[in-house]
Formats: structure tokens, sequence, C-alpha cells
């Protein structure tokens, strides 16, 4: 029988059919997380910390340089982005004791890049602003709960999986390119996940690795500021035209996020509060705009990490993961300029390595949920290859075309599948 998402069981949270979903609560998140925080958990929230404080720190620092944008600026931008992420994931993962893991946007950040060559970062502000409010909105609606409640299952985790499965094919590339360094990464994972396995492999991964590069000596060398810095005031221009030409397709390229997000969560068997992350990432991004910084989603790479077996064998403390990357991340967002220049000194090849190896486990049961039932076989096909296509189309990124394409081919070709379920 196909399965909607809203049969999937309920792990953390409670009144599932309020506007704003309650949990657990902060008490029992706080008194739980002792005994959560494990080798497993800790390993986890360090991987995806790691993962999201390099790579995409980088797109923001060169897109911000690109951009003629002063010091100032780029380290308001990068040490707000990395608050409100940080503070996401605390409030979201203690309150309902899931690995919901808080940051900003990577295509976002792609597409304010881009548009910053033709727009005054204070106007820039001003499409933040109204990708906020409108993110909010959605959230406030309730909409989302019933748009991801009619998203066929199948169709949710081909996505899921097209959109992850790039970063296990960045392995590859990074192995054609430092082969040794790849190498002792992947040693590293297979040790740990064969003879020890209360340690996830993939903090093997990390450490077979830099000791590697410790010893080719791949290290690059660290710009490191000296000064602590905090988001500075850049003030909101409110160009008409920047508001509707880059806010309205911010704030769909956000919500894409968050189903992603949320659609990882689904594979690992929680029911993510649909609303409340919607809501939450709107009115974070509200609050912290003026600021120069982008809005704020839920990260799925990160949550992927976090929520995964990597995160330990027990699915009621992986919340914990989600916390040590949430702290880790308000520390990076405070130490910003000098933050950024350690995090340049890691190999890339190494970072795409771990990330890869992280995402296995996912893989395997987006795969499995996409074309296990044997229902929208071809529409998960479909979203499951324009995920991985990466396209971007007027600004908005893979997730959203791969969940259009592959629902409006099973509409046309599969409708019987719909009925069938909706009988179920």
């Amino acid at each position: 029988m196909s399965q909607s998402i809203e049969d999937h069981e309920i792990d953390g949270s409670d009144e599932p059919d309020r506007l704003i979903e309650r949990g657990p609560g902060y008490r029992a998140g706080l008194r739980g997380l002792p005994r959560s925080l494990d080798i497993s958990t800790i390993g986890a929230g360090v991987v995806a910390a790691v993962f999201g404080c390099t790579g995409p720190a980088l797109i923001v620092v060169n897109g911000a340089t690109d951009a003629g944008l002063t010091t100032a600026q780029t380290v308001s931008w990068v040490s707000t982005v990395y608050l409100v992420g940080g503070f996401i994931s605390l409030i979201m993962a203690l309150y309902y004791k899931q690995p919901i893991v808080g940051a900003w946007s990577i295509p976002a950040a792609a597409l304010v890049v881009s548009s910053l060559a033709d727009h005054s970062l204070p106007e820039m502000v001003g499409a933040y602003l109204t990708a906020s409010v409108l993110v909010l909105l959605l959230g406030l609606s309730g909409f989302v709960r019933t748009l991801v409640r009619w998203l066929p299952m199948p169709i949710l985790m081909a996505m899921i999986g097209g959109v992850l499965f790039k970063y296990a094919l960045n392995i590859v590339g990074a192995a054609e390119t430092r082969p040794f360094l790849v190498g002792a990464a992947i040693v590293g994972f297979l040790l740990l996940s064969r003879f020890v396995k209360a340690v996830p492999g993939v903090i093997g991964a990390l450490a077979f690795g830099i000791v590697a590069a410790i010893l080719t000596d791949s290290f690059a060398s660290a710009q490191i500021g000296a000064d602590l810095a905090l988001p500075t005031w850049v003030g909101v221009d409110f160009n008409p035209l920047t508001m509707l030409g880059v806010g309205i397709p911010l704030a769909l390229v956000i919500q894409a996020e968050n189903i992603q997000s949320m659609g990882v969560l689904i594979a690992e068997k929680y029911r993510p509060p649909v609303n409340n992350i919607t809501v939450v990432s709107g009115a974070a991004s509200l609050l912290v705009s003026g600021f120069g910084g982008h809005n704020a989603s839920i990260a799925g790479p990160m949550t992927a990490i976090c929520g995964s077996g990597q995160a330990g064998p027990h699915h009621d403390r992986r919340y914990a993961a989600a916390v040590v990357n949430g702290v880790i991340f308000v520390v990076f967002g405070f130490f910003a300029s000098i933050a950024v220049g350690l995090v340049t000194a890691l190999p890339g090849e190494l970072i795409a390595t771990v990330a890869g190896l992280a995402m296995f486990g996912v893989l395997i049961i987006a795969f499995r949920g996409a074309f296990s039932e044997g229902r929208y076989k071809l529409g998960a096909l479909i979203a499951l290859v324009v995920a991985m296509g990466d396209v971007t189309i007027f600004g908005i990124s893979s997730p959203f075309w791969a969940l259009l394409a592959g629902l409006g081919v099973s509409l046309i070709l599969e409708f019987d599948d719909f009925n069938a379920n909706s009988r179920n």
C-alpha cells in the first residue's frame, strides 16, 4: 500500500494538527541531552558543521568580494547567516527532539551573489525581507502541511536521492585530484564502520583524512583576522523591482530547501513540524535581514548527516547532533573573521569526501522509498533525473523543479496511483 507522508510515525511531535505543532518541549530536550551526547551524536554534529562551515562559507566570501562589498559587510553577512542558523538548530532540535538543522540556503546564496551585480546591498535587504514575509505567511497559512501531505512519498524520496547523490558523486572527482588523501579517508571510513561500530565511519574518514593532509602538506595557508567582528546594520532600500525580481524567487528557493529537509527527516522516520519549520525560517530571516544576511532555511545535507545512522542507533537521541552543530555554528558566527580564515585551510577534497560518505545511509533509504512500492515509478524516476541534473531555472533550484516534474508526469501517466492512494 502506498503511504502518504502523514502515515509515517511520529517522533518528537505532539498534536500534529495544530497550526504550530507542539513538541516534547525544552525541558525534555535539555533533560535528555546529557544522555544523548555520545561519540556518535557529537561526531555527526561536528562533521555536519565542518561541511557547513567550509565550502558554503567560501561561496558567500567569494560572492561578496566579487560584488565589491566591504570587509565589514562581508563579515556581517557571514556572521549573521551562521548565527541565525545555529540558533534555529538549538531552538528546533531541543524543542522537538528531532535532528532539525538550521542554516542558510546555498542555492539562495548563489541567487543573491548573481543579483548583487545589478542591485545594491540595501536593495537586496529589501528582497530578503520580501522573501521572509512570504515564507512566514506560507507557514502561518497552514498550507505547507497540506502540500506535504499531498506529495506522494516515492516522488519526494526520489527528489531527496537526486539532490543528495551529487555529494556522494563528488568523492570520485576528489579521488581523481588527490587519490592519496581521499583513499586515506575511505580507509578510515571502512575500518571504523567494520571494526568500531560504536563510532560513525565518517569520524574515521575525517581523522585519517587530516593525517593524510598533514603528511602531504595539503593544507592551504590561512588568512586569519585578528578582531572579533559582529553583525552590523546595513539598512534597507525597498526597490519594487528588486523585491519582485529577487524576493519572490528567493522565497521559492527557501521553501524548496525546507521541503527537501522535511523529506530527509521523513525518510528517517521522523514527522517534522512542517508548519513551524516554515514559520521559524521566515521569522528568523525577517529579524536579521537588516544585517545583510540572506534568508535562513533548514539544511538538507546537514540534517541528513545529523539524522542518519551516522549519528548513532538511538533514533530519539540524534537531535543532540543538531544541537552540537548549532553550537558550532553560533561560535563560528561570533568569530566569523577568524573562523573563515581557519576553514579555508582545509583541503576541499577532504570535505567533499567526508560529506559524500556521510550521505550513503540516507541515499539507501531514499532510493528504497522511491522505488520499492511500485507506484509513481515514472514520476519518481523523472524527479530523480531532474534533481540529479541540479538545474536552476529563474533562480529556483532543482528540488522545486524535480517535485514539479515528477508530479506532472505522474498526474498525466500514473493518475490511477493517486486514486488508489486516496482510497487507501
